[in-house]
């Protein structure tokens, strides 16, 4: 039976970010997601294909109870083994809703199958993460098969994330980077060493509902590898340019991972100004998130 979705909207119309995280076998998925879990305070649902890839500390566990880990953080893991309706009706079923959603796909899954679950009634997308291992990148002996499916994880990714550099010499390290920019060209690379624990937050989670609104993020901190900005678009603006004075805005800015900000045109409702990696989205600002107008908040690698 095909799946329907809820006739009505949970937690009063609120929509709850989802950042999809995709890679091969072996790229590092779990690691990136438990440094996620390591590094922040808010209350984020973890959907994995297996509760049991998560290698959750036992202090850090409530409780468990079928196919869901609590933890202490408020933080929940679930199974999305059923299929990914079961997964986010459990979710709306829950009285308070997550921060966040982070979703880690099979290795073998191409990330653009699953991006309209991103718009599934209560959530959307964040962007897509993909994990890459550098070392995979200047394999001689890899199949074509495999292969085949990194290259086009990458060329889905909003964010790729870069892993196993140290088993590199520098020419193949070289290799491997030349290799990444033909396929993603537009694509930010964070490095998983750069990243850590603390990165990790800025990098999954820029979303969400905080005290600042929709467009706050985290405050950096000493050991963060991102810089905060808060870039300020010309006013006052028409509906029509907002895409161009975005676009302008973020010109002379080097390495972009996620902006966010909302804007409000003379001539029509607020809108919400997302851009992930090369995707840019600007969509009506929801009532139940409705706020003042802010400037743009940019997240950039720290040089």
């Amino acid at each position: 039976m095909p799946y329907q979705e809820p006739e009505f909207l949970p937690w009063d119309g609120r929509r709850v970010p989802i950042t999809f995280v995709g890679g091969y076998l072996g790229a590092g998925k779990t690691t990136a997601i438990n440094a996620l879990l390591a590094g922040t305070d808010r209350p984020i649902a973890v959907l994995v294909n297996d509760v049991g890839s998560v290698n959750v500390d036992a202090a850090m566990i409530r409780r468990r109870h079928g196919d869901t880990i609590e933890l202490t953080d408020g933080c929940v893991c679930c199974s999305s083994v059923e299929g990914f309706g079961a997964a986010f009706d459990a979710l709306r079923a829950r009285p308070t809703p997550p921060d966040h959603v982070v979703v880690e796909l099979s290795g073998v899954a191409e990330p653009a199958r699953v991006l309209p679950w991103g718009n599934t009634a209560g959530f959307r997308l964040d962007g897509v993460v993909v994990v890459v291992a550098a070392d995979r990148l200047v394999e001689d002996d890899a199949s074509e098969t495999v292969r085949t499916a990194i290259e086009h994880q990458i060329t889905q990714a909003d964010i790729v994330l870069l892993t196993k550099t140290d088993l590199l010499d520098a020419g193949q390290d070289a290799a491997a980077r030349a290799r990444l920019a033909e396929l993603a060209p537009w694509t930010p690379i964070v490095e998983s060493v750069a990243a850590g624990p603390a990165g990790a937050g800025t990098l999954l989670a820029l979303g969400g509902r905080r005290p600042g609104g929709v467009s706050a993020v985290p405050a950096p901190t000493l050991f963060d590898a991102h810089e905060v900005h808060a870039v300020s678009l010309p006013t006052p603006l028409r509906s029509a340019d907002v895409a161009a004075a975005v676009d302008a805005a973020l010109a002379g800015i080097d390495r972009v991972v996620r902006a966010k900000g909302v804007v409000a045109p003379v001539d029509g409702p607020p809108l919400l100004v997302q851009v992930v990696g090369s995707r840019r989205e600007i969509s009506a600002l929801p009532d139940p998130e409705a706020q003042p107008p802010t400037p743009l908040t940019v997240i950039t690698l720290r040089s």
